[in-house]
């Protein structure tokens, strides 16, 4: 069995607040980190980027780790305050993302200030990675 290696090409930079890259081949176990550091090298380079695009008509087979790295670099790109857009999917990408309940994740339009703001001012927002108890809600739950 042959893998293709994933080559990623910056095939296009419209200015300096919009990154293209070009992905051909396996994002898999052994190349997708060459995509993420890819990646983090845009958006160390671009203090002000506000769009990330990813041309996916290339890609090949994504395995669980490129699954993995495609969620990192939206988590990245979110970080930085950039919108990531993965273009021109592959039916089998589309299918994998609907598979594993990622495809809205990753293909989603963040929401904006406006929406994040209407939250309880008496209460923190949430950080990332934290759960908040669920109330009972059920004949079985008690208060």
């Amino acid at each position: 069995m042959s893998t293709q290696h994933p080559t990623h090409h910056l095939t296009m930079v419209d200015t300096d607040d919009t990154v293209r890259i070009e992905v051909t081949g396996d994002i898999a176990y052994d190349t997708a980190d060459l995509l993420l550091d890819e990646v983090t090298a845009q958006l160390d380079a671009r203090t002000h980027l506000e769009d990330l695009h990813l041309h996916c008509a290339g890609i090949g087979t994504v395995d669980s780790m490129g699954l993995s790295i495609l969620l990192m670099i939206a988590r990245r790109t979110a970080a930085a305050g950039a919108r990531l857009h993965l273009d021109d999917r592959p039916a089998t990408l589309d299918r994998l993302l609907t598979v594993t309940g990622t495809l809205e994740h990753l293909t989603a339009t963040p929401p904006t200030d406006a929406a994040t703001s209407h939250q309880n001012p008496q209460q923190p927002p949430m950080a990332m990675g934290t759960a908040q108890a669920a109330r009972p809600t059920g004949p079985d739950g008690t208060t």
